[in-house]
């Protein structure tokens, strides 16, 4: 296809700008092959119509589709020119904050100005191992890259760091070292690694300075060589310098400084060993004050003075010649301020006694007056003599200044040396890796001899470069077979050529410096007469005849000739070196000692650097000429060399590039300058990689990569079995030019343009089905939608016609049925009125009559009772005038009384309302009732004396009305009799009427009494209410204060339970911290170990022969024993050698936290140790006692001691034999065999002396059971006496508890019923064997018996006495001890006196309860053992005896001599015990643990079978009470576990198999111990089963530990196999196939995606996952311990695939993230599967489903930004923003995340406060914890099989 096709409408394009450089338009028609003119629409809206060039008619360059744009290779992008790639990197650096781009095999490397978290030891183990094309780029990409091609093409290599100054080539190199010195360490103990970062600072302080682009600019170049052992181990470090800017020394441009150390030793001269420097402020300095900005921003000079000199230190340089260097330093700076005062033109002066030269002097330590001579004069030789002159003060300025180089760039080379001298490395060194930081392509207005130089070495390496690149795109094409045809390249030779060949530009200049009045002028006339008009990259400026242009691969330059000459001499004149050297100061005269050296032209460049300035001083001796003329080598002579010896360096080793890149020359953040960047480029030579690439076929594809990609442009017809050939028939339809493209072995090679074209391809096709697609969907759902509302139309208008009906025919019906009504109701209504209107007119005439006959009736009855109504009218009239006139005055009265009452209520009202009445209310309300209550009983009390008055006066007035009704009558009755007495009549009624009266009154008081009462009784009732009312309000008060405090202790009780609840979590994490601290703690311990272990076996294989007097320690006296166990007899002093070796043997670092839990753990192993020994030595002295009183007692044991001595003389006997028998066999066999024969080591040698030993042992054991036969004849025999049968039986028990099988009780009790038989027979058959004396001693024996007693008894109060004596001694101690700690109370303060006493008594009482339970546990122990013993013998003598009563008849009892006999055992029930012997422990750990295949054991026996057997062993120990052999037993154990561990720690199936045992093993030693809380689960026969005598609870701590150790191990050997296959089956294969598209790629090919042979899927991990379960679950791993194994599986699985996704820009999209959700899902499926979803396995991959979620979720609103931020809870701040930066569209209808989003989320999560680390660490290993698990099997019914090989072991 066309090129000329490819611009049709809507195409964007590239097109120059002066401003952005380029931007980017859109065609608005299709362009047509000879149109001169472009219609186009810029981004900003505009439209343009662009002019092509009529001469060249070149189109502009066409624009990447969107999808290729932000591509992490710039080799991937379809159309590779200058925009594209300035476009591509702006991206990148601007919207997507990635610094680091590919460009082929280049890295380019931007600025960013500011700290990036990308350069963290979690990044540098991300990228340790990864295929450079599988990350991100990085500057650790290419140093891994780097590392992995030395190890594995065994080839050095190279990596080539350049750029301006500024850019951050220093920063880039500083990191690749770094990577290396992190990821390969140190070969020796030496830390070469931290010396080769320490250089660093020393050669930043004195080979940096600020300059105007970048405040610590390096000022010359370096190549550090990184050596390498075998292992690729570092070793050591040497450097390279070039071409140092002298210059800087005497003179700095505006806003630049000198180097960095002048300005750090002025911040530090107020130190007190600086006062001998007399320094001060930098601005009193000639040469720190030019440049005029002496403080850079941000940087304390003091400080970095003090890394300086750190960094010094580190790299063995002594304080001695530290100061000596900043005395050197010092007195450059005193020499610049040096001045000269003219005496005439041609002559100078110094002013006497000139303080900066004295200061110079002195620190110089050389003479005043010849320096000061020196400096304003010099000397001159001729051929005869020599001439002393005078210089001008010109002159001496240029001389001091040239004075101060020379001492500085010696300096410089000293200290270059001296660190060289420090990272050299004794070890031979097997390879290198070299990081040169050399400045790059220069160019300013005024362009001098350094510029050049520099411009030079560019020139050079970028012609390597070039030769490079062109050799791999070679062998690229080469190794797939494609047609190989010269691509045209630039070659910069001829530039080079002119710079140093022949009659060059060099060798013009040095020529000129050797004539004697060379000039820069006559200089620059020899250029233009040898190379102008002959050679086209030289060139003269045309307003000038003192500069020349020379056209260089990135630029033209303009050099200014004035000063070349001068800087290429370097002159400085010989007779002021000679002063410097004859100094006092030792050190400097060391500066110019290789000066002499230097005379030969190997010389300079065998250091490894590159000398930049010689003395052209003229030899006292020698051959004048010669010498001379090798002395005056030039400065670009030298350079020229040291470039060349770089070069072929580069070209001996492999390299790689890194391009570092100035973003904008304000150092401003993350701020791109288009025009900038573009110089730099073209400079760099990226556009020229992209310009060859270009050239060829630069993009590459494989078949199955294009198949996948494009497999849409094909028909199924075309698809075939063969892929190659699939691809290559599609390629021919739709590419029709066959130029474009070729076919490899195994890729398909794109000319420039036609990727896009295919992307182009695929797109329209893509998006014609999606239109087709959408086209065929929108119709169905329009016809879906229209049918739907046709029928609903239908149905609509179906039931409304029906509803229409329906109300027509309800009318009609009601029509009909309305006229029936109406006839009937009019009917009913009429006749209705008419019976109502008969029904009025009857009643009307009935009741009208009647009322007629009524009113005649009560009219006459009216007029009857008119007369009577009269008659009582009247009278009540009257009295009711009387009653009215009476309620009114009783009315007037109330009323008067209800106002008076009103008032007195409101002011009662009044005081009511007020505070103080409402509060004395309420103060005494109870009080106020009370008084009111008895107020109203004293009225009571009162009415009722004033009713009862009343009363009284009532009867008296009755009797008296009585009296005067009687006289009356008697009066009436003697009327005529009385009318004499009428004047007594008349005073009577006076008396009557007043008796009314006083009645009437008594009447009205006692109305008004009952008033007040009423008037009481309602105050007090409306008081009560009141009361009442104040109550109830009270009681509501009451009700709502409590039901608020209800509420508040609702809230307090929440919130107590949230507060409890978060504690809780806070304690479970500090839980779990320090569970994972303690962990992390073992882990080190272990690693601490294991290296101890393999020093020890280092040196044990250094040194062959051992030391005299060395012992070996015992094997059960493990380092792990030493370190847990503290009931050890064994003394330590032999340990004490290898642990002082410890400190120098482990030279790693260690934490600090561990050594001081170490050192605390030592010193209380220590005071137990002290403890020990002093028990010990307690009890030796009771045992010296006990000795000392038994040998008082004459003979107490005789039979015992005679015993012994049979037993020695016998054995000393038959030793005696042996050595004879042997020294004859010997003897024997030396006379009659050859001495082959005979060696030591021959097989006859070995035959016979096994033999011997064989016989030999046999022998002992015959002697033995003779002698115990005789022992037991003397036993016997006492045993005849009745009397000392009771007082014998403790010796004869000791005798059998000597017997330690059953042959030897047999024969004892044979031998004792033989005795007891018959003694005649026995004393007969005792003379003829010659034992009579055994009777005699036997019978003396009997007689000490009673003395024995009495002597037992003396001893026993012995022995209560001493007890005494111990317990006062003690009492004493204890009183001492008090005294001692109240003393020291006393001087403590009173609370913490109060608490020390409380703890002291705490201390005490728990020591005497625990003393007292020891004693208590000793006592149960004693009697329990003594009552098994006793069974046990019982037992044992009943079998003996029926068994031998059974086997032997009475004649053989008296007759027959005696035999042994086989005992046949009793059937019994077993234990759960195993007996074994001492000496079979070795081969019980070897069979057992040491030689056994996890795999049978898993698969035919029951799981955790070797923990039970251990177990089993144990539990006999503990029953015979032998803590030696319980104790041996468990240490080998350990120590055998750790070191099948240690043999096969890589293997998951041995690690499981021992981390399950060693759990069952703990939970046994639980489940057995006896404590109450690991029996609740237990059976009544396991409760028996429990140890008796030994509390393990020690050792039950070790192996925890150990469970630990091996769980960390079983989690890292898990973490090895799956790393492998976590990323390609998580991340890179495709799941669901066709999901997600592949993408071109550039020349870094990363992972195929699709799934190989060799490639793991997600099926490869399940499949693992599978494994791992079922192998756990055959070895009986406890439930929880898989739990916690799965969690930890899951997490690495999450974090490893969570860290690549971040590290990976092309996983970071909306595909990926499908296919991440469908692999979380299957992974989640599987737990289901296996019942694992409770074991939090799910929540580790928490932070990855929400990564994928994110890379799906709609990134575009403010809505968005709010889910997104509530959605993903488990990310960190910057893994969020890494994955919208790092979001890519697949295809093009994704969009892109834009800035502003992605600025949002951060504005949203600024206030989140999480981690700023970027990446999970997937090293961490989560706290495990062991549950306990009562095992439910039953010891006894465990069946030892054979396969194990335990045959010497029984049940019991």
């Amino acid at each position: 296809m066309a090129a000329s096709e490819l611009y049709t409408k809507f195409a964007r394009v590239w097109i120059p700008d002066p401003e952005e450089v380029w931007k980017s338009a859109e065609l608005l028609k299709d362009y047509k092959p000879g149109d001169q003119v472009l219609l186009l629409h810029l981004e900003e809206g505009k439209d343009l119509e662009y002019r092509l060039d009529p001469k060249t008619k070149e189109l502009p360059h066409l624009r990447n589709p969107d999808i290729l744009v932000g591509e992490n290779d710039l080799t991937a992008l379809s159309y590779l020119h200058e925009p594209a790639v300035l476009h591509n990197l702006r991206v990148r650096f601007i919207d997507s904050k990635l610094i680091y781009t590919y460009c082929g095999i280049v890295l380019v490397a931007i600025n960013p100005y500011e700290q990036l978290p990308i350069y963290g030891e979690d990044i540098i183990n991300a990228y340790s191992g990864q295929n450079m094309g599988d990350m991100d780029p990085h500057i650790f990409a290419v140093a891994e890259e780097a590392y992995k091609q030395m190890a594995r093409d065994e080839r050095n290599q190279s990596i080539i760091v350049s750029g301006e100054s500024g850019a951050g080539k220093t920063v880039s190199a500083k990191y690749a070292m770094r990577y290396f010195a992190t990821v390969s360490g140190s070969a020796s103990e030496a830390n070469v690694e931290e010396k080769v970062l320490a250089s660093n600072p020393i050669m930043e302080s004195i080979g940096n300075a600020k300059t105007t682009r970048n405040d610590n600019s390096s000022r010359f170049g370096k190549y550090i060589e990184i050596g390498f052992d075998k292992r690729y181990r570092i070793i050591g470090a040497n450097m390279r310098t070039y071409l140092l800017e002298k210059s800087r020394v005497v003179f700095q441009a505006e806003e630049e400084r000198n180097y960095h150390i002048f300005y750090q030793l002025c911040a530090s001269a107020k130190l007190p060993e600086f006062k001998m420097l007399r320094l001060g402020d930098a601005n009193n300095f000639h040469y720190t004050k030019q440049g005029g900005s002496p403080v850079i921003e941000g940087v304390d000079d003091a400080k970095e003075m003090a890394h300086t000199r750190q960094a010094c230190t580190l790299l063995g340089i002594s304080e001695s010649y530290q100061m000596g260097i900043f005395r050197i330093l010092a007195g450059i700076l005193h020499l610049g301020n040096v001045g000269f005062t003219s005496r005439d033109s041609d002559s100078c002066t110094i002013p006497p006694k000139h303080e900066p030269l004295g200061i110079f002097c002195d620190l110089m330590g050389v003479d005043y007056e010849e320096m000061c001579h020196w400096l304003c004069h010099r000397k001159l030789a001729t051929a005869t003599e020599t001439y002393i002159k005078p210089i001008s003060k010109l002159q001496a300025t240029n001389a001091r200044d040239a004075l101060a180089k020379h001492i500085y760039a010696k300096l410089f080379n000293w200290i270059v040396d001296h660190v060289n001298q420090a990272l050299h490395s004794a070890v031979k060194q097997h390879s290198f890796i070299g990081v040169l930081d050399i400045y790059g392509f220069e160019t300013f207005e005024i362009n001098s001899f350094e510029q050049f130089c520099i411009n030079y070495a560019n020139e050079k390496l970028q012609q390597q470069f070039n030769m490079h690149v062109f050799k791999l795109e070679q062998e690229e094409y080469m190794k797939e077979q494609i047609p190989w045809t010269l691509i045209d390249f630039y070659d910069n030779q001829p530039c080079i050529n002119l710079i140093e060949s022949k009659l060059g530009i060099l060798d013009l200049l040095d020529e000129e410096c050797k004539m004697p009045k060379g000039t820069d002028d006559t200089w620059a006339q020899k250029l233009y007469n040898t190379h102008l008009n002959k050679c086209a990259l030289f060139e003269k400026p045309r307003l000038s005849n003192k500069a020349f242009i020379i056209q260089h691969f990135a630029d033209k330059v303009e050099y200014q000739c004035e000063g070349f000459l001068e800087k290429n001499k370097d002159t400085v004149f010989e007779e002021q070196i000679k002063v410097l050297k004859s100094s006092k100061f030792k050190m400097l005269p060391e500066l110019f000692q290789d000066d002499e050296k230097s005379i030969s032209p190997t010389s300079a460049t065998s250091s490894g650097r590159t000398p930049l300035t010689r003395t052209p001083a003229k030899p006292t001796k020698g051959r004048p000429g010669q010498m001379a003329k090798e002395h005056k080598k030039t400065v670009g002579h030298q350079f020229r060399n040291s470039l060349h010896l770089l070069m072929e360096t580069l070209n001996a080793t492999t390299p790689h590039y890194v391009r570092c890149i100035k973003p904008n020359d304000f150092k401003f953040p993350f701020t791109f300058d288009e025009k900038r960047a573009v110089q730099q480029l073209r400079a760099c030579g990226v556009l020229e990689t992209i310009r060859i690439s270009a050239a060829g076929f630069p993009s590459r594809w494989t078949y199955q990569e294009f198949f996948s990609r494009y497999r849409v442009l094909m028909k199924q017809k075309d698809v075939l079995g063969d892929r190659k050939q699939t691809c290559k028939n599609v390629l021919e339809k739709l590419i029709l030019d066959k130029d474009k493209y070729q076919f490899g072995k195994t890729k398909i090679f794109f000319r420039a343009g036609q990727v896009a074209y295919l992307e182009k391809l695929r797109a329209d096709k893509l998006r014609a089905a999606c239109i087709r697609i959408q086209k065929t969907i929108r119709g169905w759902l329009l016809r879906k939608k229209y049918l739907r509302m046709q029928k609903a139309a239908v149905t609509v208008q179906r039931y409304v016609r029906g509803y229409q009906a329906r109300c027509y025919a309800k009318f009609l019906r009601r029509t009909k049925a309305a006229t029936i009504i109406q006839k009937n109701w009019r009917m009913y209504v009429v006749r209705r009125k008419y019976k109502i209107r008969r029904a009025a007119t009857i009643v009307l005439q009935s009741y009208l009559r009647g009322f007629l006959a009524r009113n005649r009736y009560h009219k006459i009855l009216r007029e009857h009772k008119a007369i009577i109504l009269q008659k009582w009218v009247r009278g009540w009239l009257a009295r009711t005038h009387y009653k009215r006139s009476m309620h009114a005055i009783i009315y007037l009265q109330c009323c008067f009384r209800r106002m008076m009452a009103k008032r007195e209520l409101k002011k009662l009202k009044i005081e009511a309302r007020s505070v103080e009445r409402y509060k004395k209310l309420h103060i005494g309300m109870e009080n106020k009732i009370m008084q009111l209550q008895r107020k109203v009983d004293e009225q009571n009390k009162d009415y009722k004396c004033l009713m009862e008055k009343l009363t009284n006066l009532e009867g008296i007035y009755n009797s008296e009305t009585e009296k005067l009704r009687s006289d009356l009558e008697r009066l009436q009755l003697s009327e005529e009799e009385a009318k004499v007495a009428t004047g007594r009549v008349l005073s009577l009624q006076e008396e009557i009427a007043k008796l009314r009266k006083d009645l009437e009154q008594t009447r009205s008081e006692k109305k008004s009494i009952e008033e007040r009462a009423d008037k009481y009784k309602q105050e007090t009732e409306q008081l009560m209410s009141n009361l009442k009312e104040e109550n109830t309000l009270l009681k509501q008060e009451k009700e709502t204060l409590n039901h608020r405090i209800v509420e508040q202790a609702k809230e307090m009780t929440e919130t107590m339970e949230k507060k409890l609840v978060e504690e809780t979590k806070q304690l479970e994490l500090d839980l779990n911290d320090e569970r994972l601290r303690y962990q992390n703690l073992l882990n080190e311990f272990s690693r601490l170990e294991e290296r101890y272990d393999d020093l020890k076996e280092e040196m044990t294989l250094m040194v062959n022969v051992p030391k005299p007097g060395h012992k070996r320690t015992d094997s059960t006296h493990s380092s792990n024993e030493s370190e847990y166990t503290f009931s050890s007899e064994i003394p330590e002093a032999e340990d004490i050698p290898s642990r002082a070796e410890e400190p120098s043997e482990k030279k790693v670092p260690l934490d600090m936290s561990l050594f001081l839990k170490l050192q605390k753990r030592v010193t209380e192993l220590e005071q137990e140790k002290q403890m020990m020994q002093d028990e010990l030595d307690h009890k030796e002295e009771q045992v010296l006692r006990s000795k000392a009183k038994e040998e008082e007692r004459p003979q107490l044991r005789g039979a015992e001691l005679e015993y012994e001595s049979l037993k020695r003389q016998e054995l000393e006997s038959e030793n005696k034999k042996l050595k004879n028998e042997l020294n004859e066999l010997r003897k024997a066999l030396s006379e009659k065999s050859a001495p082959e024969v005979t060696a030591p080591g021959a097989p006859a040698y070995r035959v016979l002396m096994e033999q011997l030993t064989s016989v030999s042992e046999e022998l002992d054991v015959r002697k033995e059971e003779v002698l115990i036969l005789r022992s037991q004849l003397v036993s016997q025999k006492e045993a005849i006496q009745p009397k000392n049968t009771m007082t014998d039986s403790t010796i004869l028990l000791e005798d059998v508890q000597k017997m330690k099988d059953k042959g030897e009780i047999a024969q004892a009790y044979i031998g004792l019923k033989e005795t007891n038989r018959s003694s005649a027979l026995d004393c007969h058959e005792l003379n003829e064997d010659g034992e009579l004396w055994l009777v005699y001693e036997g019978l003396k024996q009997a007689n000490r018996l009673l003395e024995s007693q009495l002597q037992s008894q003396k001893r026993s109060h012995e022995n209560e006495a001493e007890a005494l004596r111990g317990e006062i001694q003690s009492l004493k101690e204890e009183n001492n001890r008090q005294q001692q700690l109240l003393a020291q109370n006393l001087q403590l303060p009173p609370e913490a006196r109060i608490e020390a006493s409380l703890q002291h008594e705490i201390t005490r009482l728990t020591n005497e309860n625990l003393d007292l339970m020891e004693q208590l546990e000793k006592q149960d122990k004693t009697v329990r053992k003594l009552k098994k013993q006793l069974k046990v013998f019982a037992k044992k003598i009943g079998e003996l005896e029926v068994g031998q009563m059974e086997n032997i008849s009475p004649g053989q009892i008296i007759d027959e001599p005696i035999r042994p006999v086989n005992i046949p055992r009793k059937e019994k029930d077993f234990q759960g015990m195993l007996e074994y012997k001492k000496e079979d422990e070795q081969k019980l750990v070897k069979n057992l643990i040491l030689e056994l295949k996890p795999r049978g054991v898993a698969v035919n026996l029951i799981p955790g079978l070797p923990a039970y057997i251990l177990f089993m062993c144990v539990r006999h120990a503990d029953y015979l009470n032998d803590d030696q052999k319980v104790r041996s037993l468990l240490t080998s154990t350990i120590n055998s576990i750790k070191k099948v561990l240690k043999k096969r720690g890589d293997d998951f199936e041995t690690v499981s198999f021992w981390l399950s045992n060693t759990c069952r093993f703990l939970h046994c030693l639980k489940q057995y111990s006896g404590e109450e809380g690991f029996m609740k689960h237990n059976t009544s026969r396991q409760n028996e089963h429990c140890l008796t005598n030994f509390d393990l609870a020690e050792y039950r701590q070790v192996l925890s530990d150990l469970a630990i150790q091996i769980y960390q191990q079983l989690v890292r050997v898990l973490e090895n196999i799956l790393q492998p296959m976590i990323v390609s089956g998580m991340l890179e294969h495709e799941t669901i196939q066709g999901v997600s598209g592949v993408k071109p790629t550039g020349l870094r090919k990363r992972t195929s995606s699709i799934a190989d042979e060799g490639t793991y899927t997600l099926d490869s991990i399940l499949r693992q996952l599978n494994s791992f379960h079922s192998v756990m679950c055959q070895h009986g791993m406890d439930p929880e311990l898989i739990k916690q194994v799965a969690k930890q599986m899951f997490y690495i699985v999450g974090a490893v695939t969570l860290n690549n996704l971040l590290l990976r820009k092309d996983m970071c999209s909306w595909s990926k993230g499908m296919q991440i959700r469908y692999n979380v899902s299957q992974l989640e499926e599987w737990l289901r599967d296996k019942n694992l979803m409770n074991s939090g396995a799910k929540e580790t991959l928490e932070p990855l489903i929400q990564a994928a979620q994110l890379l799906q979720v709609k990134k575009k609103t403010d809505d968005d930004a709010e889910a997104i931020c509530s959605m993903c809870g488990a990310l960190t701040t910057a893994q969020i923003v890494k994955v919208l930066n790092l979001y890519t569209p697949v295809n093009e209808f994704e969009e892109r995340v834009s800035v502003s989003f992605i600025r949002t989320i951060q504005m949203r999560l600024r206030d989140r406060k999480d981690s700023p680390q970027l990446l999970m660490d997937a090293k961490h290993i989560f706290p495990v914890t062991f549950p306990f698990n009562p095992s439910s099997l039953a010891l006894e019914t465990i069946q030892i099989p054979a396969s194990l090989g335990l045959g010497f072991i029984s049940r019991v």
